[in-house]
């Protein structure tokens, strides 16, 4: 089969590769139909994930069919229509029973392995560890590419975002950083019964953007305005937003989560981090904060598929650009350069 490899920072190839196998008794074979691109395979491929090695496979989000299985999968089958789930889970240790998969402890203490520790998505078949717990299956009258948004995307959002910030009907929620992890907050805190959600960010298409996602307000941090007086004049009483959803992973986002929140808010950091930030605790000791972090667990997929049914949400908006496999490099690039392609989803297909 063939499938897109990493060399080592800034490389990889579009190359022919072993059909993957059963190896373990609880593991299936997929047959990919689509797959896309996240922005933590930009950071692999500069070389930021050191654990990822030359020969692994990249991608962990997609919708295929299962072509083998092992003898102790007792749930999925032969020519079952799935979504991979980006975190594997063994569904017994602890973490797993209560509830957070992503800390796994039978694969290693990260639940993220796909394109990381094994082989990902980004081929025409990839080997699934645990596949009972991490295949979900595609509903009738759900698309693959609506699938696909499911696998990461939309739980990240709604899980490190929305549940974790607990919003609840009536809040008001500022989304700081509408990328797609960003936007997939949008779209469900809408669908939460947020009664305002204001899209933060420096990106004109992105904010024209998050309105169809279920924004009812935007910000433009390059409009020379106060953001954070903004923010405060657009909440309930003038006192800060309710929740704060930080979507970005700089200091500069989160200070500015921080400082739009009001007493008795929440911040829920989703952003990934490469560098450490400033809590100042002198000044918010007295202001009962609650601040979440998170990697995702992708335990909501089964009711987020229900809404989509609904027509609560659509994760088709997610995607600009449809590319085959045999232009995976032209996705890369559309998506290396998002903010001069418009780009917010890539999906590649099976020509």
């Amino acid at each position: 089969m063939k499938a897109l490899v990493y060399h080592g920072p800034g490389q990889k190839a579009w190359e022919g590769v072993p059909d993957p196998t059963v190896i373990d008794p609880t593991d299936a074979v997929v047959r990919m139909e689509t797959t896309t691109i996240c922005g933590t395979d930009l950071h692999i491929l500069k070389g930021d994930v050191p654990a990822v090695t030359a020969g692994r496979v990249l991608g962990h989000e997609g919708v295929g069919v299962v072509t083998e299985v092992g003898p102790d999968c007792s749930k999925v089958k032969v020519g079952d229509r799935v979504i991979i789930s980006c975190v594997t889970k063994c569904g017994t240790c602890e973490y797993c029973r209560s509830g957070m998969t992503s800390h796994c402890q039978t694969v290693g203490g990260i639940g993220w392995i796909f394109g990381h520790l094994i082989d990902g998505t980004q081929a025409e078949y990839v080997r699934v560890p645990f596949a009972d717990n991490g295949l979900i299956p595609l509903p009738d009258g759900v698309s693959a590419e609506q699938g696909t948004m499911l696998s990461d995307i939309l739980p990240t959002g709604f899980e490190i975002g929305v549940l974790y910030g607990a919003v609840k009907k009536g809040d008001v929620v500022a989304v700081v950083g509408v990328g797609p992890v960003g936007l997939a907050a949008v779209m469900t805190a809408s669908a939460q019964g947020a009664s305002k959600v204001i899209a933060v960010d420096g990106n004109k298409f992105r904010l024209e953007q998050s309105r169809d996602f279920g924004a009812t307000d935007t910000i433009d941090v390059n409009a020379g305005d106060d953001v954070v007086a903004k923010l405060k004049e657009l909440s309930r009483d003038g006192l800060g937003v309710d929740v704060s959803i930080e979507a970005v992973g700089i200091p500069a986002t989160f200070t500015l989560a921080l400082d739009s929140v009001r007493p008795g808010g929440h911040v829920a950091n989703v952003g990934v981090h490469g560098e450490s930030v400033n809590f100042p605790i002198e000044r918010d000791w007295i202001n009962n904060l609650t601040i979440t972090t998170g990697l995702v667990n992708a335990t909501t997929a089964p009711e987020l598929l229900e809404r989509i049914q609904r027509g609560e949400i659509q994760p088709e908006k997610f995607i600009t650009h449809r590319f085959t496999f045999d232009e995976i490099d032209a996705a890369y690039e559309t998506f290396s350069n998002a903010a001069d392609e418009h780009a917010l989803k890539v999906i590649i297909s099976r020509a």
